[in-house]
């Protein structure tokens, strides 16, 4: 089972933009399966527009370690060749003992492991740098490096000789300073790309680059010599809806809200959901559904396009206060509040949630967070007993609430609502800042279908 897992020395080496580039060259010619580790939702974004495939999320916090394995094994049964891209370094993680690093998710899936090395700087200090790696745990299968921010053909062959001698590290390609290759950031990391117009032609640009300077022939030599880790019995998450159900969720998807997480979406289809993409910016009105799912974004971003749209908000609000079933996250929860104050800007949003959202230079929440759930948590089967495990990146906070609301959870672990609650909670609505992931521990896909087909089975009982 050809596949690779792309990491680096530290942050901001570059990965990304190799991963992207490694996945739109050899997508000309391989079906390639794209992979990331961790809770990220704008990386996958890229390579899955790179790939044409769907990326998927690897992430021990969230995942035990035979749905990661399940996970890439069905998702890696039609492709080609998988490419893994890690976050951070090779060896960051949680744990001292290093249990949810990049190595360890090497480990675990029995992945060659590609080293990006960001070499501004650097010549004769690059070798002792790869020899460190190397050393520091022998059982991680580092096959080769592909130098990044070379300064040109002089630096190249330094770095070159200096590897050659002093290492047996294989050196796959020298990408050079070039800031057309760069991707735009903002505040919350890459820009996405379902917003970025040019997506498609930056894909191509960073594509013919890797073609032109990383030998692509020795890079799947590596990865064919990778073997398919044990397959574990199938996931326990059981199933007990009924697939003829003619539940309608619709989801919005567009340039605010566009943070879904593909296996989330795959499991409220096989929960019995029939799934209604909405653009909120563009379309007039909320179309026939029974639920509404709300994700993540940049609603701060396009806060004048989705204001402009009043007819869509009121819809939205016409809905929630008649009782439909609706999950917001995030982003999701911003755009149901009453306005959004940014950059010295002050927007009106949908107003169902009777607080204000201010946005702030530096992260109001960020990282791995616990939960446990409350009595009050709307999805029945409630309650689950065991502690959730998710995550938050936000730099907005809900100010100048003008009435007290239930919470669905208790913040064991990072910052939620007010540092103590998430999950707010009015009539049939649910939004958090939180991050869900629908795993073995945490069923929320199938508890969201289940509330909307009960809701939707008492409606039709009272008419």
């Amino acid at each position: 089972m050809s596949h690779l897992l792309i990491s680096a020395a530290h942050k901001s080496s570059g990965k990304t933009t190799i991963s992207i580039g490694l996945t739109a060259a050899l997508s000309e010619f391989k079906q390639v399966q794209t992979f990331k580790k961790g809770p990220d939702y704008i990386d996958p974004m890229w390579l899955s527009r790179a790939s044409g495939r769907n990326c998927y999320n690897l992430d021990f916090y969230t995942m035990q370690q035979s749905e990661i394995k399940n996970t890439f094994l069905d998702k890696m049964s039609d492709a080609d060749i998988g490419l893994i891209e890690g976050n951070k370094g090779l060896y960051d993680g949680l744990d001292l003992d290093g249990s949810n690093s990049n190595a360890a998710l090497a480990t675990l899936l029995q992945s060659p492991v590609i080293l990006v090395l960001d070499s501004r700087g650097m010549t004769r200090g690059i070798a002792p740098l790869v020899l460190g790696y190397q050393n520091f745990d022998p059982a991680i299968n580092i096959k080769g490096v592909i130098l990044n921010q070379v300064g040109g053909s002089r630096h190249e062959s330094k770095l070159r000789a200096i590897l050659e001698h002093y290492t047996d590290v294989t050196v796959l390609g020298a990408v050079h300073k070039n800031p057309q290759l760069n991707i735009d950031e903002r505040h919350l990391g890459l820009i996405p790309s379902n917003e970025e117009n040019a997506a498609d032609k930056k894909i191509r640009l960073i594509g013919q680059t890797i073609k032109e300077q990383v030998n692509l022939d020795q890079l799947l030599e590596i990865a064919s010599t990778a073997t398919a880790p044990d397959a574990h019995p199938e996931s326990s998450i059981t199933n007990n809806i009924s697939l003829k159900n003619d539940i309608n969720i619709g989801i919005l998807r567009d340039e605010a809200f566009g943070f879904y997480y593909p296996d989330d979406i795959d499991a409220l289809r096989s929960s019995g959901a029939n799934l209604v993409f909405i653009d909120s910016i563009k379309d007039s009105a909320l179309p026939e559904i029974d639920g509404l799912f709300i994700g993540g974004g940049f609603p701060e971003t396009k806060m004048h396009e989705l204001n402009a749209n009043t007819s869509f908000m009121a819809s939205v609000k016409n809905a929630i206060e008649d009782n439909m079933p609706v999950y917001a996250e995030c982003g999701g929860l911003m755009y149901l509040c009453r306005k959004i104050e940014w950059q010295d800007d002050s927007v009106s949003m949908v107003g169902i949630i009777q607080a204000d959202i201010k946005m702030h230079k530096k992260p109001q929440g960020r990282g791995y967070i616990q939960l446990s759930e409350t009595s009050l948590h709307p999805w029945k089967p409630a309650i689950n007993t065991g502690t959730l495990f998710a995550h938050e990146f936000h730099y907005s906070q809900l100010t100048n609430f003008t009435r007290d609301y239930p919470y669905a959870y208790h913040v064991l672990r990072g910052t939620g609502i007010d540092g103590k609650h998430d999950g707010l909670i009015y009539k049939n609505l649910l939004a958090n800042y939180a991050h869900l992931r629908s795993t073995e521990n945490n069923q929320w896909a199938q508890r969201f279908v289940q509330k909307i087909i009960q809701h939707k089975e008492t409606v039709s009982t009272s008419n």
